[in-house]
Formats: structure tokens, sequence, C-alpha cells
């Protein structure tokens, strides 16, 4: 676990209150294969879904039930006949908010293929169809290059943060620059960092929530649906860069040589996280909170007794695992609450936990049926999950209104940092080992890292 601090033991994982994975709801007011309980839908079965998510001549669905249609590759037919010029406003308008909501669905050959097909089916029809057509492809590929430069941008940046900690094994020389010397304003501090959160954030789309988690097709228990097709790379570049934060506090407390200036840093580094904490940004709270307690770090009481660490303590209590992050979940809902009623992008700025975010995912879709007794649809599973990533997508879309710092957003991106093993020697340099074991670690680490520089 001091190698991944954001790892959480199974026993602090998220189980929604009260949710039950096999609901069985009254008939009553059952339509057609539809169930609905107090007007709204609740579960159906797959065929009665689909006709009731397919367009007529005369009848188009409510926006809202799109979000129940949680397959990475839907298939429609539609009877394209005589009545098509009644009929070809509604495909456009689905076609539209479909590629509006979820482009990483056409990020393939095959969906792109799928989707001129159809507009060639349908274009010769209208001269204006063609037109609209036509200004729909334009955006989408104006997204879907958006999407790739943005995976491509951190590719880059993770490439580059790799080539150096493969020449950066050990304490780095002392001409090497510290936090301190870029920026000595933690409010600063904390506002660069959520730049980079936000500006990470925003290139997640909610389909790679899906495609972390479903390995088949979740309404059919042996097609698969992904095979190599899995793209989820900017959500695992984002848990990276939660990983390199923690690893870079690390390596700032540990890399002073003098006693007092480790001190400093830690101070710092609190009250960085406080800001952090006010702004709501929660990812970079808990990255820092976690650097400073891996084991290389903690285990400085020398430095640590030259601390004030009341408002350290503060802090670790609002992010406490115990009760499933009882007390993180509480100041989230706040953040939330006061997001929704905010007057200004600083007031929306809600960036969450973001691995316990995804346990909560993980668990929620493993934890539940896909499909009731009955065979119809879970929708109860399927609606908290649009819930969760439904609130996602809200809090990732906020501008942040913090004027942005080049140099410190550089330094936070590339600057060296240990690795685990640089981390131990760089503690052992600092304050001597204490037993034994200690000892043989360090003299271990001595001729392995110090032999190869």
């Amino acid at each position: 676990q001091e190698g991944m601090p954001q790892t959480l033991s199974s026993t602090t994982m998220f189980t929604p209150c009260g949710f039950s994975p096999h609901l069985h709801t009254s008939k009553e007011d059952e339509q057609g294969g539809l169930i609905f309980q107090d007007g709204n839908l609740t579960s159906a079965s797959l065929d009665a879904l689909i006709q009731h998510l397919i367009p007529t001549t005369d009848y188009y669905p409510e926006v809202s039930n799109s979000q129940y249609n949680k397959h990475p590759h839907p298939s429609f037919c539609f009877p394209f006949q005589a009545r098509i010029r009644k009929f070809g406003p509604k495909i456009l308008q689905l076609l539209t908010e479909w590629t509006e909501t979820f482009p990483y669905d056409f990020q393939e050959e095959r969906m792109i293929g799928h989707l001129k097909d159809m507009i060639h089916r349908i274009a010769p029809c209208d001269e204006a169809y063609w037109k609209k057509m036509n200004q729909l492809l334009q955006t989408l590929n104006q997204k879907l290059a958006t999407l790739s430069h943005g995976q491509e941008g951190i590719v880059k940046i993770s490439a580059a943060v790799s080539d150096k900690l493969v020449a950066f094994k050990s304490k780095p020389p002392s001409i090497q620059r510290e936090i301190l010397s870029v920026c000595s304003d933690p409010y600063t501090l904390a506002q660069q960092l959520t730049h980079v959160e936000l500006e990470r954030l925003s290139h997640i789309g909610p389909e790679e929530f899906v495609q972390a988690f479903v390995h088949k097709d979740p309404l059919d228990g042996t097609k698969s649906c992904f095979g190599e097709q899995k793209k989820t790379s900017n959500l695992e570049a984002y848990v990276k860069w939660f990983n390199r934060l923690c690893y870079l506090v690390a390596t700032e407390i540990c890399m002073p040589a003098k006693k007092k200036q480790r001190a400093q840093v830690i101070e710092f580094f609190i009250d960085v996280a406080r800001e952090c904490f006010n702004i709501g940004n929660f990812n970079s709270l808990m990255a820092i909170i976690s650097g400073m307690n891996m084991s290389p770090v903690s285990r400085l009481k020398k430095t640590w007794s030259k601390v004030k660490t009341a408002k350290f303590f503060i802090l670790e209590h609002q992010m406490d695992p115990t009760g499933n992050f009882y007390n993180y979940r509480t100041a989230l809902r706040g953040a939330a609450h006061r997001s929704l009623t905010a007057h200004s992008n600083r007031e929306k700025i809600v960036i969450p936990f973001f691995s316990l975010l995804i346990k909560d995912i993980y668990f929620l879709n493993e934890g539940c049926a896909n499909r009731l007794p009955n065979g119809h649809v879970n929708f109860e599973k399927f609606l908290e999950l649009a819930k969760q990533v439904g609130e996602f997508i809200t809090w990732k879309q906020v501008e942040c209104p913090f004027e942005q710092d080049p140099n410190i957003i550089h330094y936070l991106h590339t600057a060296p940092i240990f690795t685990e093993d640089g981390l131990y020697l760089a503690s052992y340099e600092s304050e001597s080992p204490e037993n034994q074991t200690e000892k043989d670690r360090w003299k271990s680490l001595r001729s392995t890292i110090l032999g190869k520089t």
C-alpha cells in the first residue's frame, strides 16, 4: 500500500444505504412491458425498452430517457420508408443528442461507418438534411480531435515523468529546485492544483466509467462488448496524477537536508491541503495527506516534533476512512449543495476524491444485479449509476476561476520525484534508521541505488 497510497481496504468500500439489488416493483402500472412507479419508469423488458426509445413519425422519447441506454454501442434499425421526410427530423435529433452527449462512442471506425451509413440513407431525401448531417459530422470530428489531443497531452506528460524517474532513483543533487522556491503561498498552490485537476477531469467521458468495469454486455452474460476496444486512458491517467502528487509531496518533504527545512515544507503542505479543502478540491487534499502519511515521511519523528500538527490532525479527521469515509462524504455533500446554489464558478468547484468515486461505482456495478427476477432491466441500479456519473460530469464542466501560473503548473507536471526506494533512502539519510530492519534496508539501498549512479 505504500507504493499505491490511494488504495483502500475492501472494508471501507461504499454500499448504498437501503439499496436493494433485487427490487420488486408493483405491476399495477405496467404498460406494454414497461413498469411505472409514481409516474416514473422503474423497470422494463429489454425489447420494450428499445421500443420505448425508438422515435416514430409522431413520437420522440423524452430526453431524460436517454440516460437509461447504458449499452456502449446501441444499434437501432429504423424503417426508412415513404414517410422518411416526417421521420427524418426525429433521427437527426437523436443522432445530434447522441454525438453531443457520448462522442467517445464514435472514436472507432466501425461506429463512424454506421453513422455515415445512416446519414447517406437520410440525406438524399432533402438537401436541408444533408447540410445538417454534414454539420453534425464536422462537430463530432472537432470533439474527437479535442479528446484525442487531451489524451496525447496526458501521454506526453506521463512519458516525460517516466523518463525523469528512470534517471532519478536516488536523492537529487543540492541544485534541485524545491516547491517553496517556485511557490511559497499555500493558497496559490491550491489554486494551481485545482487547475490541474479540472483540466484532467475535462478529458474523462462518461463512457470511460462504463468501460472501466464492464467486460461483458451487462444484459447478456455471453456476448463480449469491448474486447480490445476498451478505452480508459484518461481515467487511468487521472489516477496516475493522484499517485504522482502523493510522491511529489513525499519527495519535497524528504529532500531538504536540515530538519527545520523539512518541518517547514510539511507545514506548507498542511496549509495547501487546508486551502484545497476550502476550495472543494478533495482529490488534491487526499493526495497531499496520503503523501505525508507514507512511511518514509511518517517515520521522520524528529522532523514531525518541530511541526504544529493540530491543523494536520483536523484534515486527517475530515478524510478518515472510518465509517466508510463518513466525514468526507458529509463534506462532499456540503460542497455539492454549495455548488447547486452557487452564483460564481469559485463556489461551484467540487473535485471528489476520485479513487473512492471509482470504487463506489465499481461496487455498485458489481454488487447489484442487472436484471430483476422477472427478467426486466434493474432500473434502480442504473439510475443510481447514472446519478453518480451525472454528478461527476456536472462537476468536471466547471471552468476554473483562478488565474493560471504556467511556472507552477510546469513544476507540478515535470519536477523529478523519488521512487519508493529513493524515498526510503532519503528518509534514512535525513534521520538514521532506528532498528536493525531499517539498518539492513538502508545498507541494501545504498549498495543498489547509489551503486548505479
